[in-house]
């Protein structure tokens, strides 16, 4: 076998003696060939397996030559959007076209087309009208059903109709992928492959099915939110291999689109074969005149420890992408892999992050899911912990050790994020002080998201004292190992169930931990999300209540601005707020206050002299406060800001 990368043109397959592809895989990402891109791992996979498979990454979407370069697949055509979600990979929250796409050599905006899935099929489709078509990846996965797409705000079909696919492979596509191509080489046709676990099809009847749930028609979810909402608390409790029944979503003249359950967890042996496969580890070489692929540098020394995530946040798509099982691979497998990345020339000595979705969970939740999967009705952690959770980090633990030993490494470091309810539901608190001893790099990354209780309970999350009684005992070990290091919370604006009040009441607690986030996250309705269901619909899919949600543009800025509310610029954003909650006494020069009165607006972006913005508040800082830059003008105290690098994907 060549170990090179994947045939990108006929010189390519010529190479390898190939007259044609089984597959040809169209990737709205560059072509990097790492475990951490999706078109890698199910390229490699197949290659494994024994099928030829070509690469085509973002095609001029304008012109029909760019989808021919490699001929006639024999088998069909993958198509992925890439990492991300088009449309989140292009606009921002406030829909506003992003500068840099990070998949793209160089950086580059604009190398793929909004819905990119979409066009990429109606590409294929206008040159092989009957090539088999298997659509997949995040974009694929989370419309799979009719959506609420935020982006055009509607409700739109599932991906599977507007692109003219035939296939859908959701969640991590492993095993759906491999079981697919072995039912095309054995002859059955696309239109019959209805029975692989993971896969969603179209189907005129639903007479092959044993007792599936069928799912309000397209028709009535588009025309009553209530209907929506209910419609997706179905589809949420059916996301376990296990315990989840086939759905079927009827469509007015044109049958159903039947989801089969998902493909069940990998095995750990099944997950170090996937990590094993002879990937090249970089990107393309013919991207290296532009620059390279800017994603690649922010994992290429980290390691991917496990998968999916019982955390259940609202506003997470992995319960739907995912599931809610753990998987993980082996200690063998990660640490054959960092081996692997010491004898790179360009390794320093540092392993950025061991983790996954939530860096410490090394395993399912509880044994109970192991045979009966997770509960559809139960959540492990929220509103807390589960009392058949178990809750140990001692494999966790060992795995770090193992990798700090290794020669040729000199730090292993955490940027994934922990859970911190699910530290402080472990006895044992030797991760949390190994964690602070040889872990953190000055600052630790925590998602708390909000402060307000209520708020909180929306979000899925833990309450605020949790978090607050993690700060203690961060603080603790710190002061105990004689180190100065801080939590750098992330928070939240504007998610359902967030009124200005509530941005108030995260606006004091800021002021009291004595910095100020320089960059605030606006809740961002991604596909199929609980919190997105909250944000079209005004209803909590998980008990039908009514949810309040900030939608215009004015009340988000405004939330937004109490986040940051030392900058000048928010000044009025901030007064107007205050006064909206009745919260005048906020306005002045007294320690509480946010800002000073109008006045003496000139001066709204300096800290008062009170104790509430002198540091004080569970011993948060930043690494200026500890270097002494950025001095403010008075007392010659150093000024504290935090630029906050949270990226929401």
């Amino acid at each position: 076998m060549i170990h090179d990368y994947l045939p990108i043109n006929k010189e390519d397959m010529k190479k390898r003696g190939w007259e044609q592809c089984d597959f040809v895989y169209v990737s709205g990402d560059a072509y990097v060939d790492h475990p951490s891109f999706g078109t890698a791992i199910i390229s490699r996979l197949l290659e494994a397996h024994g099928y030829k498979v070509g690469i085509i990454a973002q095609p001029d979407w304008k012109d029909n030559k760019s989808i021919q370069i490699l001929g006639r697949p024999r088998l069909g055509f993958l198509v992925s959007a890439g990492n991300m979600d088009s449309m989140v990979n292009h606009y921002s929250v406030s829909k506003k076209r992003r500068q840099q796409d990070s998949y793209t050599p160089g950086g580059v905006m604009g190398k793929r087309p909004d819905y990119a899935t979409i066009v990429y099929c109606n590409l294929i489709r206008s040159v092989y009208k009957d090539s088999a078509i298997i659509i997949g990846g995040i974009e694929a996965s989370l419309r799979r059903l009719a959506h609420y797409d935020y982006w055009s705000d509607k409700v739109r079909r599932s991906v599977l109709l507007d692109s003219g696919a035939d296939l859908i492979s959701y969640g991590m596509g492993e095993l759906s992928i491999v079981a697919i191509a072995d039912a095309l080489a054995a002859g059955i046709d696309v239109h019959d492959v209805t029975f692989i676990p993971g896969t969603v099809y179209r189907s005129k009847t639903l007479d092959h099915l044993i007792d599936p749930v069928v799912l309000p028609s397209f028709e009535e979810v588009r025309e009553s939110k209530r209907t929506y909402a209910e419609s997706f608390a179905i589809q949420y409790k059916n996301t376990d291999a296990i315990n989840a029944k086939p759905m079927a979503e009827p469509y007015e003249g044109q049958g159903y689109i039947v989801q089969n359950p998902p493909s069940r967890p990998l095995t750990e042996q099944e997950m170090d074969d996937v990590y094993a496969l002879p990937y090249m580890r970089a990107y393309h070489p013919s991207y290296e005149k532009d620059g390279g692929v800017p994603a690649l540098g922010e994992i290429k020394y980290s390691l991917t420890s496990n998968r999916g995530c019982f955390g259940s946040c609202s506003f997470c798509a992995l319960t739907f992408h995912e599931g809610r099982v753990v998987q993980t691979r082996s200690h063998e497998s990660i640490l054959a892999e960092a081996r692997q990345m010491v004898q790179e020339k360009e390794f320093k000595g540092y392993i950025h992050d061991v983790g996954g979705p939530t860096a410490d969970f090394r395993g399912p939740a509880c044994k109970k899911q192991l045979t009966k999967g997770a509960c559809p009705n139960r959540n492990c952690l929220f509103p807390e912990p589960c009392k058949n959770m178990v809750a140990d980090h001692r494999d966790y633990v060992k795995l770090l050790r193992e990798l700090k030993d290794i020669p040729g490494v000199k730090k292993v470091f955490i940027r994934s994020g922990i859970r911190f309810d699910y530290v402080l539901a472990d006895k044992d608190q030797t991760f949390l002080s190994e964690l602070v001893k040889d872990h953190v790099s000055g600052q630790l990354r925590v998602a708390p998201e909000h402060v307000s209780n209520r708020v909180l309970s929306y979000m899925g999350k833990p309450r605020h004292e949790v978090y607050q009684e993690f700060i203690r005992r961060f603080d603790a070990c710190n002061k105990k190992t004689g180190k100065q290091q801080y939590a750098l919370p992330y928070f939240m604006s504007s998610h359902p169930g967030c009124d200005l009040e509530d941005a108030v009441e995260l606006a004091e607690y800021i002021r009291d931990m004595g910095f100020i986030p320089e960059q605030a996250q606006d809740f961002y309705p991604t596909p199929s999300t609980l919190s997105t269901c909250m944000y079209y619909t005004g209803l909590d899919p998980r008990t039908m209540d009514p949810v309040y949600v900030p939608k215009s543009p004015h009340e988000k800025a405004m939330q937004r601005a109490l986040i940051q509310y030392r900058n000048p610029e928010n000044y009025e954003l901030v007064c107007e707020a205050l006064r909206r909650t009745h919260r005048e006494d906020l306005i002045g020069f007294g320690p509480k206050c946010l800002v000073r009165p109008r006045k003496m607006a000139g001066e709204a972006g300096k800290p008062s002299r009170g104790k509430g913005s002198n540091g004080k508040g569970f011993g948060q800082k930043t690494a200026n406060d500890r270097s002494g830059q950025g001095k403010a003008k008075t007392g010659g105290r150093p000024k504290k800001t935090l630029r906050n690098v949270h990226k929401k994907k």
